[in-house]
């Protein structure tokens, strides 16, 4: 009797399995105590005529408002409602047709500790970002390299093209050295998964918003490697893409709708121009392809005025940073999303998460083009409630033409000093993420024509100017690597594969000015840290002459007085002509070399930066 009972019982279960294994829930899981407690189910089967179920629960506190037809038949929208009262446990949905019913299981959990003090903290001008490449960082679990059954199988690092191995337990390994290094928040390009044929080591087209990449280690290492960022005091930047999906995403597979993703006659790319986003004489038409053309054949354009796609964007954001303890939020393509979708998508996450910052990919040509895609102090029609930006415009049209044009009345560092002269319009310029570089662009050294003098004027700048400094991986290390392809700016961090002869994390085999320049960054971030002028100081800037430029960071509690020489001789500066800043101070402490400095008078080299801590 026992015998068939169990028999029985197993029986019940394999057969409850076989029923709901093809069906997937979207979000997979939700939370009780959420502000956004409406939420809606994308539900798909593997059958046709799916739509036909009929959809009951019957968990306390869980209701079904409305069932909502779509285009395919294989999908059901299903609108529920999540009381205050309700309690963590496992939800049975009930599919019933023909007089058969199937069961599919939905976890509703309890939320992260702390419920938002100390994750969704928030990325501020108090931090440093390092930002890297999952794929080319360091590889810690060599079985993950490849996953059977995923499209793409290639492994060789030998090709700029191929995946090379990196993942989260490589990360985990090194989180010491990013803290030495004076980091305090991890920036990834995105973790999540991208089964595509090919070029997946950057990790933009994603295939299903609810995986994280295998290949990397899976959501639980991700989850690891976020508890691990947060014990040490750390934060996480999650990348992520509301504009597009790959080409072999789940939904562009087999569209829940037919405008699922926007269409047209023919394939039709994104412009990539800006202005006609709010060009007052422009062509709607011209707009319309700037936001809904495709980014490219593989990476095919959402529509964000579907409202299903809307909730699908929205509540995967909020499920995100509950379930991985996101701190901030980097929204890829900015300028290509709908300005009305993605005011209410920063707005829900506001709500959930009051402290969560938000910074977009603005890659655009003008301080007035950027502005216009975060919050400013423009009186206009439609009004973005983005916090930051990428800041192009500093790299650009500031520190780049600083460090490689001859001064002028209008160049060269005159560049850097009218750019930011352009604040006024941002209602928040801190908030701006500045860098020298990133995955998408030429290394800094490559641009500087691998002038180390030059290099460490860029790093020095970045971490005294105003925003939020970001490091793109290997640049403290002289790294290089021209954009076109960009494959060349993407490569393997020394030291993070086993057999590396040169090794980053502990020294072994960098040259002199490599580790010159790796102890420049950590000397001058893990000052930072402890600077409140270089934190959270106001700045006052000089007009440069003769390629000197002269700018102050400062607070109640501390000035900091930062000179620039990008010219090609040794310049005299007579700390007087700053009296608005220096009155009062008898000497200056230089931060990088220690050495305390009396008087008025300092020399200072061509291609050289001071950085000097007024005292008295």
């Amino acid at each position: 009797m026992k015998e068939s009972v169990l028999f029985a019982i197993v029986t019940f279960c394999f057969l409850g399995i076989l029923n709901s294994q093809n069906i997937q829930i979207y979000p997979t899981s939700w939370w009780v105590g959420m502000k956004w407690n409406k939420v809606q189910l994308l539900i798909k089967s593997d059958s046709s005529g799916f739509d036909k179920e009929k959809l009951s629960v019957n968990y306390p506190g869980i209701t079904i408002l409305k069932v909502n037809q779509l285009d395919n038949s294989k999908y059901i929208s299903a609108d529920i409602i999540i009381s205050p009262l309700s309690k963590p446990g496992i939800v049975s949905f009930n599919f019933s047709k023909n007089g058969k019913t199937h069961t599919v299981r939905w976890n509703l959990e309890t939320r992260r500790k702390g419920n938002g003090t100390n994750y969704a903290q928030g990325v501020t001008s108090t931090d440093f970002i390092y930002l890297l490449m999952p794929d080319r960082f360091s590889n810690g679990d060599e079985s993950n390299d490849k996953i059977s059954g995923m499209r793409d199988q290639s492994l060789n690092r030998d090709s700029i093209y191929h995946r090379h191995g990196g993942d989260f337990q490589g990360i985990i390994n090194h989180l010491d050295y990013l803290q030495n290094l004076g980091v305090t928040t991890l920036w990834m390009t995105p973790v999540l998964e991208n089964d595509m044929p090919n070029r997946t080591e950057h990790g933009y087209a994603f295939t299903n918003h609810y995986k994280i990449e295998p290949r990397f280690g899976g959501a639980e290492l991700y989850k690891r490697l976020s508890d691990s960022l947060h014990r040490r005091g750390m934060k996480l930047i999650q990348d992520a893409v509301y504009n597009h999906t790959g080409s072999f995403h789940i939904t562009k597979i087999d569209p829940p709708t037919k405008d699922w993703f926007h269409q047209w006659p023919k394939y039709t790319q994104t412009s990539f121009k800006d202005q006609t986003l709010f060009d007052p004489h422009g062509s709607k038409y011209e707009s319309k392809i700037t936001s809904d053309g495709w980014f490219t054949t593989e990476m095919p354009d959402l529509n964000q005025a579907n409202p299903f796609v809307v909730n699908y964007l929205i509540q995967h954001a909020i499920w995100s940073v509950e379930e991985f303890g996101i701190d901030g939020w980097r929204i890829d393509t900015y300028i290509y999303n709908d300005i009305p979708f993605m005011n209410r998508c920063n707005k829900a996450l506001l709500d959930e998460y009051p402290h969560i910052t938000m910074f977009g990919e603005t890659w655009v040509n003008s301080v007035i083009n950027q502005s216009y895609f975060v919050e400013n102090n423009y009186n206009i029609p439609l009004k973005s409630n983005l916090q930051g930006a990428t800041d192009f415009q500093t790299l650009f049209n500031g520190i780049q033409p600083a460090m490689q044009e001859k001064y002028g009345w209008n160049d060269g560092v005159t560049k850097l000093y009218t750019t930011l002269a352009q604040d006024f319009v941002y209602k928040d310029p801190t908030r701006n993420v500045i860098f020298l570089d990133n995955h998408d662009m030429t290394r800094f050294f490559s641009y500087v024509k691998e002038d180390v003098d030059k290099q460490k004027m860029g790093i020095e700048w970045l971490l005294t100017s105003r925003g939020i400094p970001e490091l793109y991986y290997g640049t403290e290390i002289l790294m290089k690597g021209e954009s076109n392809p960009d494959g060349w700016v993407r490569l393997d961090f020394a030291g993070g594969w086993k057999g590396d002869k040169k090794n980053a994390f502990t020294g072994t085999n960098l040259t002199p000015q490599e580790k010159e320049v790796q102890d420049l960054v950590k000397k001058l971030a893990n000052y930072r840290k402890q600077s409140s002028a270089l934190k959270t100081g106001k700045l006052m800037q000089y007009v440069p002459y003769d390629g000197l430029y002269v700018y102050f960071r400062y607070d109640d509690k501390q000035t900091i007085m930062c000179v620039m020489n990008t010219s090609d001789k040794e310049q005299s500066v007579d700390t007087d002509k700053y009296e608005e800043r220096t009155k009062g101070f008898n000497k200056m402490t230089d931060i990088i070399s220690g050495n305390t400095i009396f008087g008025n008078k300092i020399s200072i080299p061509s291609k050289k930066m001071f950085l000097l801590e007024l005292g008295k």
